[in-house]
């Protein structure tokens, strides 16, 4: 009986070493995207982010001596989407960690299953409330939106502007931004006389700006969305002649919106990390070398520009393989631990995380641009 029991024994640990030996050589790393839908120009630009680093982070070996598996997930933008996908990572796939989701309200509706499950989240979405109140095992690499209104409003002040309208997506994103503009605005001594939310999918604000554009009070308009629409106003306002500032968001920073918008969007006005100036960046400037190496290999493999968001994912998986290769090993509260008291330079800004700032980047991290001759151009003298 005892030879039996040993041998059975031994047949079990054999059958079981293969399975642990697969275990040991993958690190499994979810990321949940909009690939499709009203945001792919958010979700595509980031999934090949993740594509193109994780085919050079294992053909260098993979981190830590374990080859990544990159299991990315298309929610379309779709919160229910996103909550499905998440279980099926953390219960299923058993990943490591979850990059993403690509838009705030996903992200908000995945945060405290990650939390639970202690899975570390390092969305690509932009919303304060994402870290506030901080969450352990969440953080994110876009700049706070509450910040970006801040740097439009900094802006406003130099150009003598105090009386404003504000537009917003009917999105997690535009709501944030709307509450943000309206909360902050006092600050600024800038007084909001007009706003209003509209629907992601439309396809005519001709009818704001016939409201708006009679009342005299308005000296700028602030649009504050990540959908295509958010071109559609600044068209409308030019076939009625309106010409007030238009200032959009951070959520502007792909060049296929500008495509899009095509003459209506010259001379728009938006905060954004310094990715889309990278070329016009001084040599000494210390995000100059990240800037250009992800920009360059990203366009050299896609043949596309690079975007604010595919640099957020760059972010996102840099921090997380940094943070891994510090500690040695695949040890999530480690892991968690490293990030919470990581500087890392980045495409978004240099950053300063902490155990108080999951966010890690300040008003620094920006830069206003605006549209010239169909392309992005850092904001100065002559760009009225």
């Amino acid at each position: 009986m005892k030879k039996i029991v040993a041998g059975f024994a031994i047949l079990v640990l054999s059958a079981m070493m293969p399975v642990v030996g697969i275990a040991a050589e993958t690190l499994k790393i979810g990321a949940i995207l909009s690939v499709t839908g009203p945001t792919a120009f958010l979700g595509v630009p980031e999934a090949n982010t993740m594509k193109m680093l994780v085919e050079d982070i294992n053909s260098n070996g993979g981190i830590n001596g374990q080859k990544v598996e990159l299991i990315i997930k298309d929610s379309a933008g779709q919160k229910e989407k996103a909550v499905s996908y998440a279980k099926q990572l953390i219960e299923e796939e058993k990943v490591f960690a979850i990059l993403g989701p690509t838009r705030t309200g996903s992200t908000l509706a995945i945060k405290s299953l990650c939390e639970k499950s202690q899975t570390l989240l390092i969305s690509c979405a932009s919303s304060k409330m994402i870290v506030d109140p901080v969450a352990s095992f969440v953080f994110k690499t876009p700049q706070n939106d509450s910040l970006a209104v801040r740097k439009i409003y900094e802006h406003m002040q130099k150009e003598g502007i105090s009386s404003i309208a504000v537009a917003a997506g009917g999105t997690g994103f535009g709501k944030m931004g709307k509450r943000f503009s309206e909360e902050l605005a006092s600050e600024y001594g800038i007084t909001v006389v007009a706003s209003e939310v509209y629907a992601p999918s439309v396809t005519d604000l001709s009818s704001l700006v016939a409201k708006w554009s009679g009342n005299e009070k308005i000296q700028a308009v602030i649009n504050w969305s990540i959908v295509p629409a958010q071109t559609i106003l600044a068209k409308n306002m030019r076939q009625a002649n309106w010409d007030v500032p238009v200032y959009l968001s951070h959520g502007f920073g792909n060049i296929k919106y500008v495509e899009v918008g095509g003459k209506a969007v010259e001379g728009v006005l938006f905060p954004a990390g310094r990715l889309l100036i990278a070329d016009e960046l001084p040599a000494e400037q210390p995000q100059k070398e990240v800037l250009l190496g992800y920009k360059n290999t990203y366009e050299a493999t896609y043949n596309e520009p690079v975007s604010t968001f595919g640099g957020h994912a760059y972010d996102a998986l840099m921090i997380l393989k940094t943070a891994l290769e510090t500690v040695g090993e695949a040890d999530k509260m480690k892991v968690r631990d490293t990030i919470e008291t990581m500087t890392f330079v980045g495409t978004g800004g240099i950053f300063k995380f902490s155990p108080a700032d999951h966010s890690g980047l300040d008003i620094e991290a920006f830069e206003m641009m605006t549209v010239k001759d169909g392309k992005f151009a850092r904001y100065g003298v002559g760009m009225q």
